[in-house]
């Protein structure tokens, strides 16, 4: 049985591609949903000898089926975002310290001890709704913290203003993470000079503004923040596992999650580095659901095994391979 310290101490590939073995092999027999899937696409355990053979669920069935790759009780069922009358995605986690020591372990990875920080959360569309795995994970953060001045902020701008002038005067170390739309609202209302905040983005205009590429929208928040990059945050409802930016839009994982890009034209296979195609994740952190996931992110994989988030597939619920003009 694979365990936690075999996840979270992972140091080189060798060792990430005998766990994600062992891990398609955990899932194929636990997990019915998925040897129905590997069926379906005439995948058998014993055929697998690589990470590029293993079968990647399509994002979707989070939304149709449930995914999950043993008998415990649920202690947790995160749940996606979605306009009226469409159906969400639900992620059951059976064992939330996973999760925790993904993402505390994660920013430990990135940005170092989180009681140097101030973490300020402007999540409005998130706060509003129930089961979102971002506000489990950045209110957690914020405990951690152990800082008074941390906090999430609804509607309150004027009170964010304040607080975000007042901490980087004093030079602390202050991430501001936020949804784009509700950053992109903030710099309407005050153009800062900020020197010691961190500016992370989460992504999505969630329907309140319209689209923009990500050097147009990182353009406008640097000028708005007054600070020379913009750091973001990789990471969906049905990961537990997050990949992050420390500028240009260029994004790393932890060492127990990968990328690999797939041909839009045929998903079994894969494209050379630096070419455009559909993001597969591995994500050694969803043991108790599935570590193999196809999303609907069209990206480019770089030598370093870093990558970028281009856009989406067009019509993304349904399979095909009309892309978004990007």
């Amino acid at each position: 049985m694979i365990t936690n310290t075999d996840i979270f101490s992972i140091t080189n590939q060798k060792q990430f591609e005998k766990i994600a073995l062992q891990t398609f092999r955990f899932q194929y027999e636990n997990n019915l949903v998925y040897r129905e899937f590997c069926a379906l696409m005439r995948v058998e355990e014993s055929s697998v000898k690589t990470i590029q053979q293993i079968p990647f669920l399509p994002i979707q069935f989070f939304k149709s089926h449930r995914v999950i790759s043993n008998e415990n009780s649920i202690q947790e069922t995160f749940t996606s975002s979605g306009t009226t009358g469409e159906k969400t995605s639900k992620h059951h986690v059976t064992d939330l310290s996973i999760y925790e020591k993904s993402y505390q372990n994660g920013f430990s990875q990135f940005y170092g001890n989180i009681e140097d920080y101030v973490v300020l959360a402007l999540l409005p569309s998130y706060l509003e709704r129930e089961g979102s795995s971002l506000i489990y994970m950045v209110s957690d953060l914020i405990q951690k913290t152990k800082n008074s001045e941390s906090g999430f902020f609804l509607h309150n701008t004027d009170a964010l203003i304040e607080k975000l002038i007042a901490l980087d005067a004093t030079g602390k170390n202050v991430i501001l993470i936020g949804v784009t739309y509700a950053l992109l609202d903030l710099i309407e209302q005050h153009q800062f000079q900020l020197k010691n905040t961190i500016i992370m983005e989460t992504g999505g205009m969630k329907g309140k503004r319209k689209e923009l590429i990500r050097e147009e929208l990182h353009a406008q928040l640097c000028s708005g923040f007054g600070v020379s990059s913009i750091h973001s945050e990789y990471g969906m409802t049905e990961l537990l596992s997050q990949a992050y930016s420390l500028g240009n839009g260029i994004f790393e994982c932890p060492t127990w999650m990968q990328i690999l890009i797939r041909d839009t034209e045929d998903a079994l296979n894969y494209v050379e580095n630096g070419k455009t195609g559909g993001i597969n994740v591995i994500d050694l952190a969803n043991i108790n659901s599935c570590s193999f996931i196809a999303t609907q992110d069209l990206g480019k994989k770089y030598p370093n095994t870093t990558f970028e988030v281009l856009g989406r597939f067009d019509n993304s619920d349904i399979r095909g391979c009309n892309l978004m003009v990007v």
